[in-house]
């Protein structure tokens, strides 16, 4: 008989143990998160600079996961050009994922799944304001094993609004993954000018 796991439930130890990951610590495994990331133009900056001012002000009150994606990562994802050809969004997706040695199936829903030509190949897993980011890592690790081209790199980002980090994975021969450095709305500098190019090259990388 499987057993259903919910991706939500489970630990960053059981999702490295479940599906054989490993860390992946070397600068040149996730170079899309430090290298040749584009400028932004001075419009953009501002635009991240009322995104910004937005969700400090309405962080003073609870703040769902629904009003993180509105106020935050729908307009992130526009400055990337994730709203134009050749990508797709799709919310909500469900995912399935079979482990046929422990007889288990991992189960859930993506939050928000950009697509470039039937590819899965942005995962972004936005949790409410205040929770920690640690809780939403192995749930979004586990969504991204279920990318069916193993020959081409998944990326990820989770975010509780107010901190960010990005994700890499490889599942070829040995799946390996790597984080990106945490960015946070709390420093005096605008952290969203660096996930906004991060944002960018990674829409560069795989939109070709």
């Amino acid at each position: 008989m499987v057993q259903t796991i919910q991706a939500s439930e489970l630990t960053l130890h059981e999702v490295k143990a479940k599906f054989g990951l490993q860390e992946n610590k070397d600068a040149s495994f996730f170079p899309e998160w430090q290298d040749n990331l584009p400028e932004l133009t001075e419009a953009e900056k501002q635009i991240l600079d009322q995104i910004k001012a937005n969700f400090l002000y309405l962080s003073e009150y609870p703040m769902s996961e629904e009003v993180v994606k509105l106020v935050v990562i729908s307009p992130l994802l526009s400055i990337a050009g994730f709203y134009s050809p050749p990508f797709r969004i799709r919310t909500e997706n469900s995912i399935k994922i079979a482990l046929e040695e422990n007889s288990e199936e991992v189960r859930g829903r993506i939050d928000i799944l950009v697509l470039q030509e039937q590819l899965w190949v942005l995962v972004i897993e936005s949790k409410e304001a205040g929770f920690s980011l640690k809780e939403a890592i192995p749930q979004a690790l586990s969504y991204m094993m279920a990318i069916p081209t193993p020959e081409r790199p998944a990326f990820g980002l989770v975010t509780n609004g107010s901190e960010f980090r990005f994700l890499k994975l490889l599942t070829q021969a040995l799946p390996q993954y790597g984080f990106s450095d945490l960015f946070t709305l709390q420093r005096r500098e605008n952290d969203l000018y660096s996930i906004a190019s991060i944002l960018k090259r990674v829409a560069d990388s795989i939109g070709h």
